[in-house]
């Protein structure tokens, strides 16, 4: 089989999602006091991290497709109260990004993106634009593992998404999504 360098977004783009509907499940069964209770990490509480994420997203994603967004993106810093929005507003979101991704050619993935920074047009390759936000995802989403430590309910394992040996460990995400093991390691290129 020929290398395909859109394969590897496509799949961090549904490691994205698998690991939000798995760390969201965790975060779903928090009480709302627990949910905004003080702790320790970059953002005091888990509502605020999970919000964070959110509108990140958000931020990075308009711009990849096109829009004007910018910094209107964070005039809330937290746009939703409670685990069962954010949970929604965040799905919602990652299968944009799917789609997005899913929509690339490799063009695309050269593709200067412009991002709208206030006083500034900041520009960059769709490529590393899409890299920046992965990583940003899964730095902020391990705190919030770890501030799971912190409460009754046990931090999900959420690295199990990208390797074909992972399978067993992610079933039951996989059967939640309505997804195959092909749709996760053979990702299809769908054109936009």
């Amino acid at each position: 089989m020929p290398y395909d360098p859109l394969r590897i977004f496509r799949k961090l783009a549904r490691n994205n999602r698998l690991a939000n509907f798995r760390l969201h499940q965790a975060c779903l069964q928090l009480s709302q006091e627990a949910f905004i209770a003080p702790r320790v990490s970059f953002f005091p509480t888990l509502r605020a991290t999970l919000n964070h994420i959110y509108t990140v997203d958000r931020f990075y994603i308009d711009a990849l497709q096109g829009g004007t967004l910018g910094l209107a993106a964070f005039a809330e810093e937290e746009p939703f109260a409670t685990m069962a929005e954010l949970h929604s507003a965040q799905t919602e979101l990652d299968e944009v990004l799917i789609a997005f991704v899913d929509g690339l050619d490799e063009g695309g993935l050269v593709a200067t993106v412009n991002i709208h920074r206030g006083a500034r047009i900041q520009q960059d390759r769709c490529d590393d634009v899409l890299s920046h936000l992965f990583q940003h995802q899964t730095h902020h989403r391990g705190q919030a593992h770890a501030m799971l430590s912190g409460t009754a309910i046990k931090p999900p394992q959420l690295d199990e998404f990208i390797v074909g040996d992972d399978a067993k460990a992610r079933k039951e995400e996989m059967d939640g999504l309505g997804w195959t093991e092909d749709d996760l390691m053979f990702p299809a290129h769908r054109p936009a």
